[in-house]
C-alpha cells in the first residue's frame, strides 16, 4: 500500500490523537511507523522500477497485436490446410532447427504459429515462430518467440525489463526484493491509516502535508489488496521464495502433473511433457494427432509437440489462460495414433489450479483485457504512492530539505508478551522470504550502529545521548 516513506509529524503519537486500542497499539504504532519509513525509503526505488515496467507489460499485449498485425493474423478463407501441408511450408521458408511445437490457427482469422527450436540467431531457451497462412500456406513472417505464453520480440523485451532489467539471474534479485516488501509496506500503511481518527484522514479541505498525506493514504487503502495480490504472486515464480513455495507444494502433494511423454505412460507430477521436439511429421503424423485430440475434447488454441525421440509420444495441449481457462493435456502414440494419456485441468491439485490463476492473473492473463486494464491502475497506484511518499519526507523538512527520520528505540516501548512472538514470526518470514529476511537484517544492523554513533557523539559533545 503506502510504498514510500509517509512520515510526518501528523503521523508521530500524539496525545490529541489516542489509539483506539490503547493497551496493545499504542507501544507497536512508533515501531510499525519506523519500519514504514524506512522500508519507503530503502526499497520504494525497487518498486518503482517494478511499478512502471509492470505497467508497461500490462500494456504490450494490445501493443503486440498492432505491431505484428501482419504475422498474427490473414484475411478469412474459405478452407483451411491440413496441419502437416502448413509445416512443410514453414520449413521450406527456414530448414533450420528443428520442429519444437506447432500451434494450429485458433481463429478464422489467425496464423499457424510452427516454432523452430535451436536456430542459430535465436536467444537460449527461445525459438523462432514462423507464421503461416492457414488457407494458403504462404509464410507471412517469423519472429523469436518466448514462453508459453508466446511472447513475441516487444513483450518479451518488457518482460525480460520488468523480471531482471535484462541482468539475467542476479537482476531478478531486485524484482524478488520488491515482492518480499510490497505486502509488508502495505500492511503498515494499512494499520497507519486505521489507526488514525477519522477527521485526519480527510483530504477534502486539508493542504500541505496533510493533504499529500490524505491522498497517499486514501489511494493506499484502495488498492492494499491489489498489492497483496501482486507481492503473494510474484513470490510464486520468484528465484529463492519461489523455490521454497515449489518445494512446500511438493511436499504437499500439490505440484502441478504434466501429461506423459512416454508412449503409454501415466501421467507425473513434475516436469515438463515436451522435451526436445523430433521429426514433427513423425508416424500418424500432425493432422492425425490432431484429430485424436479433437475426438478428446481438446478446442483451441492447442500446441502440438512432436515426440522427443523413438520411444515418445506426441502430446498435445491447450494453451488457453484466459478465463474459462483451457489446459487439458493428452499423449498420442505416433504409430498407432491411439491416445495413451489423458490428463484434465480439473483433475489439478487445488494449490496447483490457484498457482496458475494467480501468475496469470499477475501477467495480464487470466480475463484479457479487464485485467490488464486493472493491472495499469494499480502500477499507476503504486507510482503514485511512492511520489506522495517522498513529498510527504520532503514536507517533513518543510520545504527545504527532507525531515529527520522517526526517532529510534520504539522496539524498547512494546511489552516482550508481543514483542517476543513477533520476532518469531518475522524469523520464519525472513527464513521463507530471504530478500524479506537478509535486508530487514541489514536495516536493523546499520540502524544500530547509526544509533551508537549518534551516541557516542552526543555524550562527547553534550554530556548526554543523542539520537
Amino acid at each position: 500500500m503506502t510504498t514510500a516513506p509517509s512520515t510526518t509529524t501528523d503521523e508521530a503519537p500524539q496525545p490529541a490523537t489516542p489509539a483506539p486500542s490503547k493497551s496493545s497499539w499504542a507501544p507497536l504504532r512508533p515501531l510499525i511507523l519506523r519500519l514504514h519509513f524506512y522500508a519507503g525509503v530503502l526499497v520504494a526505488p525497487f518498486l518503482l522500477v517494478a511499478a512502471v515496467t509492470g505497467l508497461l507489460y500490462a500494456g504490450s499485449f494490445q501493443a503486440e497485436k498492432l505491431v505484428y498485425d501482419h504475422e498474427l493474423t490473414v484475411p478469412v478463407g474459405e478452407r483451411k490446410l491440413p496441419i502437416g501441408e502448413q509445416v512443410t511450408a514453414a520449413r521450406k521458408a527456414h530448414p533450420e532447427g528443428t520442429v519444437s511445437a506447432v500451434r494450429p490457427s485458433p481463429e478464422a482469422d489467425a496464423t499457424t504459429r510452427v516454432m523452430l527450436s535451436g536456430v542459430p540467431g535465436v536467444g537460449e531457451g527461445h525459438t523462432l515462430a514462423v507464421f503461416v497462412d492457414p488457407y494458403t500456406a504462404k509464410v507471412r513472417g517469423s519472429l523469436e518467440q518466448y514462453g508459453s505464453t508466446g511472447a513475441l520480440p516487444l513483450r518479451t523485451w518488457i518482460d525480460e525489463f520488468h523480471r531482471d532489467l535484462h541482468l539475467g539471474e542476479t537482476g531478478r534479485l531486485y524484482s524478488e526484493l520488491a515482492a518480499s516488501w510490497l505486502w509488508v509496506i502495505s500492511a503498515g500503511g494499512l494499520a497507519l491509516w486505521f489507526s488514525r481518527r477519522r477527521a485526519l484522514r480527510k483530504v477534502r479541505g486539508a493542504t500541505g502535508r496533510r493533504r499529500t498525506l490524505g491522498l497517499h493514504g486514501s489511494v493506499g487503502v484502495w488498492a492494499a489488496a491489489g498489492f497483496f495480490f501482486l507481492s503473494a504472486t510474484g513470490l510464486t515464480w520468484s528465484a529463492y521464495a519461489g523455490a521454497n513455495i515449489d518445494e512446500l507444494r511438493t511436499s504437499l502433494g500439490q505440484a502441478t502433473p504434466s501429461v506423459s511423454a512416454a508412449a503409454g505412460g501415466e501421467h507425473s507430477g513434475h516436469g515438463s511433457a515436451a522435451g526436445q521436439a523430433g521429426d514433427a511429421a513423425h508416424g500418424v503424423g500432425l493432422d492425425k494427432v490432431l484429430a485424436a485430440a479433437r475426438a478428446e475434447g481438446l478446442g483451441d488454441p492447442v500446441e502440438i509437440v512432436p515426440p522427443a525421440d523413438a520411444t515418445s509420444a506426441y502430446v498435445v495441449k491447450q494453451v488457453q489462460r484466459s478465463w474459462p481457462t483451457k489446459q487439458d493435456a493428452v499423449a498420442i502414440d505416433p504409430a498407432s495414433g491411439e491416445v495413451t494419456d489423458v490428463l484434465r485441468f480439473e483433475d489439478h491439485p487445488v494449490l496447483a489450479k490457484l498457482t496458475r490463476w494467480g501468475i496469470d492473473l499477475h501477467t495480464g492473463i487470466l480475463f484479457g483485457l479487464a485485467s490488464q486494464i486493472a493491472l495499469m491502475l494499480l502500477a499507476l497506484s503504486l507510482i503514485l504512492l511512492i511520489v506522495w511518499g517522498y513529498r510527504m519526507w520532503w514536507q517533513r523538512g518543510r520545504g527545504s530539505a527532507f525531515g529527520r527520520p522517526i526517532p529510534r528505540g520504539a522496539w524498547q516501548q512494546v511489552p516482550p508478551q508481543i514483542l517476543v512472538p513477533a520476532l518469531a514470526g518475522i524469523a520464519v518470514l525472513g527464513y521463507f522470504l530471504p530478500l524479506f529476511g537478509i535486508p530487514l537484517a541489514a536495516f536493523l544492523a546499520v540502524d544500530i550502529l547509526l544509533g551508537e554513533i549518534a551516541y557516542r557523539r552526543g555524550r562527547r559533545s553534550y554530556g548526554t545521548p543523542a539520537g
